[in-house]
C-alpha cells in the first residue's frame, strides 16, 4: 500500500521542490493543497506524513490569512497523534507557534535583520545525534529567505544554530521537525525568487547582494541538492 503525505503550500511559487522530487521518485501519494488558490486545510489527519512549506506571510497575520489558524489546529493534532512532521521556514514558524513559543521579527543589535541567500548553519549537539541529520555534516551551507525567527518550545529541542539567526532547526516530540533555511528549494526556485520578490531585493540594496546570491547558487547547489536528499531519505524512511 502506497504511503501518503499531506503537503500544505501557501504561495505558488514555493512548491515542494526537491522534497516534491523525492516523494514522487519514491512512489508517495501527495494530497497537496493550495491555500493561496483556496484549497482548504483538511479536517481530518488521515496521513502518514505532513509537510508545511513556506510563504511570505507570517504566522501572526492570521486575520489576513485564515488558513494559518486552520494550520495552528492541524499541527496541534498532528503533535498529539504523533504523525511525522516537516515544516519549512513558515512551516517551521507555525510548529513553533502550534507548540507555545513566539515567533517574531527576527532582531539583531536591535535591529531587525533579514536572512536572505546562503549560510551556515551548525547542528547543536542535540542535532548532532539526531537521526534527520545523519549524513549532512555538523556545519553545512543552506539557503535562506526570511524576517522572522521562532523560539524554542518548552517541550522542543533546538537543532541547528547560525550566526545571524540563532534558532535554525527544531524538534517537538520525537517526529515533528521545522527547518529555518529552505531544504526543498531548486536551482530554478531560487532564481525565480529573484526575480518574484525583486521590490525586497532592492529595499535591502546594500545589505543583500544579489550577484553573489547567483553566483553561490552555481557554486553550492549541487551538493545542496545532495544534502536534501540525504535528509529526505532520513525523514521520510522512518514513516
Amino acid at each position: 500500500m502506497k504511503k501518503n503525505v499531506l503537503m500544505l503550500k501557501h504561495i505558488n511559487i514555493e512548491g515542494g521542490g526537491t522534497i516534491e522530487d523525492y516523494l514522487i521518485s519514491n512512489k508517495w501519494e501527495i494530497d497537496r493543497r493550495e491555500l493561496q488558490n483556496g484549497d482548504a486545510v483538511p479536517p481530518k489527519l488521515d496521513y502518514d506524513a505532513i509537510i508545511i512549506l513556506g510563504g511570505p506571510m507570517n504566522v501572526y497575520e492570521e486575520d489576513k490569512y485564515p488558513f494559518l489558524k486552520d494550520e495552528d489546529k492541524l499541527i496541534k493534532e498532528a503533535i498529539k497523534k504523533e504523525i511525522p512532521t516537516l515544516g519549512i521556514c513558515l512551516g517551521a514558524q507555525l510548529i513553533a507557534k502550534a507548540s507555545g513559543a513566539k515567533v517574531t521579527k527576527n532582531i539583531v543589535r536591535q535591529a531587525h535583520q533579514k536572512e536572505i541567500g546562503w549560510y551556515k548553519v551548525k547542528l547543536t549537539d542535540t542535532g548532532k545525534k539526531d537521526t534527520m541529520f545523519k549524513g549532512l555534516g555538523e556545519s553545512f551551507d543552506v539557503f535562506q529567505w526570511h524576517g522572522d525567527t521562532f523560539e524554542i518550545p518548552e517541550k522542543g529541542s533546538l537543532l541547528a544554530t547560525a550566526e545571524l539567526c540563532t534558532n535554525q532547526a527544531l524538534r517537538v516530540g520525537k517526529n515533528i521537525y521545522g527547518l529555518q533555511f529552505h531544504l526543498e528549494v531548486t536551482e530554478d526556485m531560487i532564481y525565480e525568487w529573484i526575480d518574484t520578490y525583486d521590490e525586497e531585493l532592492e529595499s535591502l540594496k546594500g545589505m543583500i547582494d544579489v550577484e553573489k546570491i547567483r553566483k553561490d547558487t552555481k557554486d553550492k547547489f549541487s551538493s545542496y541538492k545532495d544534502r536534501a536528499v540525504t535528509f529526505c531519505r532520513n525523514f521520510f524512511e522512518e514513516v
